[in-house]
């Protein structure tokens, strides 16, 4: 494509001193990607790399994201992708009855009584269910399959989760694809 001068932005700012010399390669894994780079950079009469926090890569991070799913022509010319900003608005709706969703299960494990009115069916889900739950004092968590544990939450704290992570306040390390 005949560029000459090229300006990387990434938001590992160890990758970025590592290529430029700066800081040395504990990891001897990375080799191979530096020596790599470093062949890449001779094509160019002028390369610059920049430092951008992930906390700030959200624009640069979508368009990697959406590029990886599109299947490329064999075009030197790939059409520009637009780029709408919407503010977002997160809601968890709540249990009708006030309760949080894992209410039943919670109080099966701290007192194994079962609901009121329950049927001989929904007691046996309920006991079957409660086996992939750990209560911890009064804190509720999930077992995965992976025995992760993942904290049970209400509609309220979901809902302010939800905010805090699509606004980068806790600093996801995935891309927006990933996340959904």
């Amino acid at each position: 494509m005949d560029i000459k001068e090229l300006l990387v932005i990434g938001d590992s700012d160890l990758w970025i001193h590592q290529l430029q010399g700066e800081w040395t390669i504990k990891n001897v894994k990375i080799l191979q990607y530096l020596h790599c780079m470093k062949k890449l950079c001779k094509q160019f009469t002028k390369m610059e790399f920049k430092h951008i926090p992930r906390i700030h890569n959200e624009f640069f991070d979508a368009p990697a994201t959406l590029s990886s799913m599109i299947q490329h022509p064999d075009k030197n010319y790939i059409d520009p992708i637009k780029i709408e900003l919407r503010d977002q608005h997160f809601h968890v709706d709540e249990e009708s009855d006030g309760k949080p969703w894992y209410y039943d299960i919670k109080r099966f494990l701290e007192t194994r009584e079962y609901p009121k009115n329950a049927t001989n069916g929904q007691k046996r889900a309920l006991k079957r269910l409660a086996n992939h739950f750990f209560l911890n004092r009064e804190v509720l968590y999930m077992r995965t399959t992976y025995l992760d544990l993942l904290r049970c939450v209400d509609a309220v704290k979901a809902t302010k989760f939800l905010e805090e992570v699509h606004a980068v306040t806790c600093g996801p390390h995935m891309n927006g694809f990933t996340l959904a």
